[in-house]
């Protein structure tokens, strides 16, 4: 019998301004609370590392919330890609809530960016789950959590673009 895929909560959006500044508002995890519905505080050191901590507090939709433990796994700053004649960057944490520790529930969270030249920044997140307990993580109330951040990112760094070129 082959199991049903299992549910990746994802978002995409593209942003009209460069990547360098799209990244900046990513790592600026003191302001989220100032822009970012779904992630309204981040507590972690600035600049994020590769091995730190972060514990995210999450909004969802109907107005409550949650702390999620989370270690950050990856800070890829903005490179060029030669392959594909862009630029790129990556951000990701992995959950590890009491859900994690029992092998129940895992998750890392992606935080993709792209620009190819002169272009828009796409950002794309995902949610990577396995455990036999990732239906009960709610993975339709974070992906409606990403599309929030998602929208919200892309309003804040556009407005920030347009802001530095008055």
């Amino acid at each position: 019998m082959i199991g049903r895929p299992r549910p990746q909560p994802w978002a995409s959006v593209e942003i009209n301004a460069p990547i360098d500044l799209v990244w900046s508002v990513m790592l600026d995890t003191d302001r989220y609370a100032e822009w970012n519905p779904f992630v309204v505080r981040a507590d972690t050191r600035t600049p994020p590392r590769v091995g730190q901590p972060i514990r995210l507090h999450v909004r969802w939709a109907n107005g409550r919330g949650t702390v999620s433990p989370e270690r950050i796994s990856a800070v890829e700053p903005p490179t060029d890609a030669s392959a594909t004649a862009a630029r790129i960057a990556a951000l990701a944490y992995v959950y590890e809530g009491l859900p994690a520790r029992l092998r129940l529930v895992r998750g890392t969270r992606w935080q993709r960016l792209t620009q190819h030249a002169d272009g828009p920044t796409t950002y794309h997140t995902v949610e990577e789950f396995s455990g036999p307990l990732v239906r009960l993580a709610g993975p339709g109330r974070v992906a409606e959590g990403f599309r929030r951040h998602a929208e919200a990112l892309k309003v804040r760094a556009e407005s920030m673009a347009g802001e530095r070129a008055c």
